[in-house]
């Protein structure tokens, strides 16, 4: 790739540009290239499907555990391979909505959505490309004449999407460009899925490692969980003056143990609970969010995370896997509250598990040691690949 520029100062080039390619950029509306889709099919066995803004179409069954479309799903649009939708519902994720290609045979798909086919001269994976980078918004935002609906959709009409303009370089580099995001797109996918078999690895270890039949080749006894750790008392008030790094329940990447992110201590207007190094964080307000992180120094932290203490038959570490395995979760989700459902302590104190001897606890929390450490850095090759193509999208198109 090569970065290039404007040769006179008017003409519109992407920051960055494949060798071989120098033709101009042509400026159209996507209606020029674009016909409406409003066939239906009552008859249909297609699949009902939706789109999401992180993960473009998926069965609407995954999303709301079935379909719920009902007597409308008569009207809902039959789209086919390589036709567009355009949901302008309003997202976190995605604010002025999301436009996605069909890559399965064919589906059907709520009619509030746009849906439209792009002309054969133009290379349709990349249209798409174009229509969900996020420099659209700009456009978007525009088109929107006011507030959010009742029903969280935007109220930018069809004919007011196919206004939008987009810079399109020839057939060839279009597809040159869309392809490499493809390849790309491919490589961030298999690395979620390495992600993804290293936790599961973990998981099998932690129910390995942790098991009655494991501990039984060696010395164990068998203790109730307020003889292996109890809460730590300590508070800490902001009005002491005294700054210490506060981690709140947002802080905790779920499932991972990490801390993504400490606040001021001081800067908080509530009491907080004080952890110290070697103490276990558990977060006991929706304990199945698994929530949980080892203090490697000294920090407050949310009134609705415990800090725990390892008492002296258990080595700090392995109090903190212990509270990541099933049997330690099983007895914290046994809450009380619907809405905000939080692990009771008379639950967990009566707990009873296994624990080997320090020799078996050593090998253990090594072993799993060396796997977080093996994930953690498979989880930043996936930030890098995901930076990469960000940034990509914003010198590939204009």
């Amino acid at each position: 790739m090569e970065n290039v520029s404007s040769s006179n100062g008017l003409e519109k080039y992407p920051k960055l540009r494949f060798p071989g390619f120098d033709e101009p950029y042509r400026v159209v509306t996507l209606g020029e290239i674009s016909s409406m889709i409003k066939r239906s099919d009552p008859q249909s066995n297609a699949p009902v499907m939706m789109l999401s803004a992180g993960n473009g179409f998926i069965m609407q069954s995954d999303k709301y555990s079935r379909d719920n479309a009902g007597q409308s799903l008569k009207k809902y649009i039959l789209l086919k391979k390589g036709e567009l939708a355009y949901n302008h519902g309003a997202s976190k994720a995605k604010q002025f909505g999301c436009c996605y290609e069909l890559q399965e045979e064919e589906a059907r798909i709520p009619y509030v959505y746009h849906c439209f086919k792009v002309c054969d001269t133009e290379y349709t994976p990349y249209v798409a490309l174009e229509l969900n980078n996020p420099k659209m918004d700009k456009q978007l935002k525009r088109l929107v004449s006011s507030s959010v609906r009742m029903d969280g959709l935007l109220n930018i009409s069809y004919e007011e999407y196919m206004s939008v303009q987009v810079y399109l370089p020839a057939y060839s580099e279009q597809k040159r460009i869309a392809d490499f995001i493809e390849k790309l797109d491919e490589r961030i996918a298999k690395q979620e899925q390495l992600i993804e078999a290293l936790k599961k690895y973990k998981r099998g270890l932690l129910s390995h490692l942790f098991s009655e039949k494991s501990t039984q080749r060696c010395t164990t006894k068998r203790y109730y969980f307020s003889e292996i750790a109890q809460r730590r008392s300590e508070k800490y008030d902001p009005s002491s003056g005294i700054e210490y790094p506060c981690v709140e329940l947002e802080n905790i990447e779920q499932e991972s143990g990490k801390i993504l992110a400490t606040v001021p201590s001081i800067k908080q207007g509530s009491i907080k609970n004080i952890a110290r190094p070697g103490d276990t964080l558990f977060g006991k307000l929706r304990p199945y969010l698994r929530k949980y992180a080892f203090a490697e120094q000294m920090m407050v932290c949310s009134s609705e995370i415990w800090t725990l203490i390892p008492s002296d038959v258990v080595l700090p570490k392995f109090l903190f896997y212990l509270t990541q395995t099933e049997q330690f979760l099983q007895v914290a989700n046994i809450s009380s509250g619907t809405k905000m459902p939080r692990a009771e302590w008379s639950n967990i104190e009566k707990a009873e598990f296994f624990i080997p001897d320090f020799s078996v606890q050593h090998k253990a929390v090594s072993l799993l040691e060396r796997v977080d450490k093996k994930i953690t850095y498979t989880d930043s090759v996936l930030i890098y690949l995901k930076g990469l193509k960000t940034g990509l999208m914003q010198k590939l198109f204009i």
